[in-house]
């Protein structure tokens, strides 16, 4: 067996063993026991972390516990619409063991691509976006509003987000991203993809390739066709969600 597949299977049995970690919030070692088809002793061991499972029952187990922990009903319990049209996001980004699940989800969709940098626009899509990095081992890099004192040069890009008429600006230090990168944009909402296409933009401009997108929560269907006009990666939406008619506020 090669040296990277080896690295590969140890860090996909460190996942799982991590998601089983996660299911002991919600469920019993009895009831896990049950439902996974695996003594309870054997499951203490792989929790405690006094055995790793083989890659076999590795890949049964996380098949098993992503079809019972069902992410998207956690997200779908979370967002109430006011009458506006809009929901609060805090108890998307602000949840470190939904956000965690989030980001086993995205191991598991991404698998077998090859990513060296996150990239996600300031301020919300940041918590997934880190803990996403540091799962994967690679760069994190936030596209600001604002240029930073100290750095010299920045990748720009204008856009204009749906329901304004105000230019917003997003800058990238311009040596943050390298030609031949391959960059998982990360967001925690697509709504207008107005953002997601800006980013691409300026992984276009640095020459790198955009790997894919992924977000928890996506808006309608509109923004489908705008980012499919600029680039063909896979997205991935953990959530698709009907978008709620704006309401004007008089």
């Amino acid at each position: 067996m090669r040296t990277g597949s080896r690295i590969s299977d140890l860090k996909y049995k460190l996942m799982t063993i991590e998601l089983l970690n996660l299911a002991k919030n919600y469920y019993t070692y009895r009831e896990l026991a049950q439902i996974i088809g695996l003594p309870e002793t054997v499951l203490s061991r792989y929790v405690k972390g006094h055995v790793l499972p083989t890659i076999d029952r590795a890949q049964n187990i996380n098949r098993t516990l992503q079809k019972i922990m069902r992410l998207e009903g956690e997200i779908q319990q979370r967002i109430r619409f006011d009458d506006t049209g809009y929901f609060d996001n805090t108890k998307l980004i602000s949840d470190t063991l939904l956000l965690e699940r989030a980001v086993q989800h995205a191991v598991n969709a991404f698998a077998g691509l090859r990513i060296t940098k996150i990239l996600a626009a300031a301020v919300d899509g940041i918590p997934l976006a880190a803990l996403l990095a540091h799962r994967l081992g690679v760069g994190l890099i936030i596209a600001k509003k604002q240029r930073e004192v100290g750095v010299r040069e920045f990748i720009e890009e204008v856009y204009i987000p749906s329901k304004t008429a105000i230019m917003v600006s997003l800058y990238v230090p311009r040596d943050a991203i390298r030609k031949g990168d391959c960059v998982l944009i990360v967001d925690d909402v697509i709504d207008s993809g107005e953002t997601q296409i800006a980013l691409t933009r300026i992984v276009q401009k640095a020459k790198a390739e955009v790997t894919g997108m992924y977000a928890l929560v996506g808006m309608g269907s509109e923004w489908k066709n705008r980012i499919e006009a600029v680039t063909h990666c896979p997205v991935e939406i953990v959530l698709q969600v009907g978008k709620k008619p704006v309401q004007e506020v008089t």
